[in-house]
């Protein structure tokens, strides 16, 4: 199957053939093949991101967003001087640094870099935060494999109107392939939802029409992981009611 694959990209690309990869776009790569295991690293990249905002000697922190975190517009600065102040800060450019950490190998700071790029001119704690939490646990990494057979089993979570502005709900989703995180999400839902219930079923309503098409092979449904007694006996129900019919 390798040599099929190496084939066809032949047709199109100029290809050589080089030793195992050890660095993919900043990512280091582990392999321990006894124990079928892969890990990818993003320890150096994130080294590089500290020193770049100053914060390789700060403290380190134990979580990337402290409990109980609020964040609204009425903490935006007001007067003149504050605005330039924050202005000069790279807040945004630190954001946009977590993101690519996140976006590859870091699904535990997805949460809080969500909320905090909502706010990027008044977020600089929420962010130094997130930048101690990662001066702390860079050396984790990502690993997939160990199991022999491919399964891949889905976890979705919601918060109850996080977002103080306009009451919307954060809504969060993992996809675990062998036990490795594959595919992750948080954001804020697109409609209001009136109880804790209805957020938690939007919320699995969508992550099951996330598209995956990771194991084609597979002729079982995938597994869906919900926490919330209420959305999963809503889900088994085969009626519409009219409470519910709105949401999908």
């Amino acid at each position: 199957m390798l040599e099929a694959v190496k084939n066809s990209l032949r047709k199109s690309f100029s290809m050589n053939e080089l030793r195992e990869a050890a660095y993919i776009l900043g990512i280091k790569v582990y392999r321990d093949r006894c124990k079928r295991l892969i890990g990818l690293s993003q320890s150096t990249y994130i080294d590089k991101m500290l020193k770049r905002f100053n914060m390789h000697d700060s403290k380190k922190g134990f979580l990337p967003m402290s409990p109980g975190t609020i964040m609204s517009k009425t903490q935006c600065p007001s007067t003149t001087d504050e605005q330039k102040r924050m202005s000069e800060i790279l807040y945004g450019s630190a954001i946009r640094s977590i993101m690519y950490a996140m976006i590859c190998t870091r699904p535990d700071v997805s949460f809080a870099l969500s909320v905090t790029s909502r706010y990027q001119s008044y977020a600089g704690e929420a962010v130094k935060n997130v930048l101690k939490y990662l001066r702390r646990t860079k050396d984790v990494f990502l690993v997939i494999g160990g199991e022999k057979e491919l399964v891949v089993k889905g976890y979705t979570d919601a918060g109850f109107q996080t977002d103080k502005d306009d009451s919307r709900s954060q809504a969060g989703f993992i996809f675990c392939l062998n036990g490795g995180a594959v595919n992750w999400k948080s954001s804020k839902q697109d409609t209001v939802a009136d109880f804790a219930t209805e957020a938690e079923y939007i919320a699995a309503s969508e992550v099951a029409k996330e598209p995956l098409g990771v194991v084609p092979s597979s002729s079982c449904p995938l597994d869906l992981y919900c926490d919330n007694i209420g959305a999963i006996a809503q889900a088994k129900e085969p009626r519409s009611h009219q409470k519910s019919k709105h949401i999908l």
